[in-house]
């Protein structure tokens, strides 16, 4: 697991090295030595220079963009098949968090396992991700190939995604917001847990979950809207968004 704040995960008072280790011990009956050995080794491999020497420093010694490359480290020491990268790049600036991207897909390859990112950056997504899962108040809305969902995304909460999404073409100015706030997951709404939120909302929006299911030519998702109007609702936006950029 890569958690989101990598400076609140690692305890200020141990030294890094001894705390990738102590990820090593607890899962394997190896001595201190051998623990430090392959902290060291799992440091270089995640791109920290003079990794035995810096090994022996504390958190608030490293960077931002190192103490993010520790806890990869960290996620790594015993050899998991999947890694789940919580928010990795947040509090990264732009040059560091596409350095950390890149060695978590340089990672994936090399140590041959999945990885689960978990982000609300759609950039990031778009760059990353073969396959995506759209998740609202706790349930997933939407699932398909990358491609497809970002080429021809299926339900309304996608589109508000992808339409409040920057790019070079659309300016802040042009940006659609989606309408009010989400909801408290001890309060989630009948029906469509979007529904209160979503303007092609109808009568069994607010009374009846949709299931999650694949549309003709399409992916799953779950919306009681029709497929032929899923496709034209969204032709609608894109061309309203790309008048309004004009």
């Amino acid at each position: 697991m890569i958690f989101q704040d990598p400076f609140a995960c690692l305890h200020p008072m141990y030294r890094v090295g001894d705390q990738i280790a102590e990820a090593v011990t607890a899962h394997a009956s190896v001595s201190k030595s051998k623990a430090l050995d392959r902290a060291v080794e799992l440091l270089e491999a995640v791109g920290i220079p003079k990794a035995r020497d810096r090994a022996r420093d504390y958190p608030h010694q490293f960077s931002g963009g190192m103490r993010q490359r520790a806890m990869i480290a960290m996620a790594l020491v015993n050899n998991p098949s999947v890694l789940i990268a919580d928010e990795p790049t947040t509090a990264l600036d732009v040059t560091v968090q596409a350095q950390i991207l890149e060695l978590i897909e340089k990672v994936k390859r090399e140590f041959d396992i999945g990885v689960i990112l978990i982000t609300h950056d759609l950039g990031v997504v778009s760059e990353t991700a073969d396959s995506v899962l759209v998740m609202y108040a706790g349930r997933p809305m939407e699932k398909g190939p990358a491609q497809d969902v970002f080429a021809a995304p299926q339900h309304p909460y996608t589109w508000g995604l992808l339409q409040s999404m920057p790019t070079i073409d659309h300016r802040l100015e042009n940006l659609l917001a989606i309408e009010g706030s989400p909801p408290s997951l001890l309060r989630v709404p009948s029906g469509c847990p979007f529904n209160p939120r979503c303007a092609y909302a109808f009568a069994p929006c607010p009374v009846e979950l949709p299931e999650l299911r694949t549309i003709p030519g399409g992916h799953l998702d779950r919306c009681h809207l029709p497929a032929d109007l899923k496709r034209s609702h969204w032709a609608d936006l894109r061309a309203l968004r790309l008048g309004a950029a004009s």
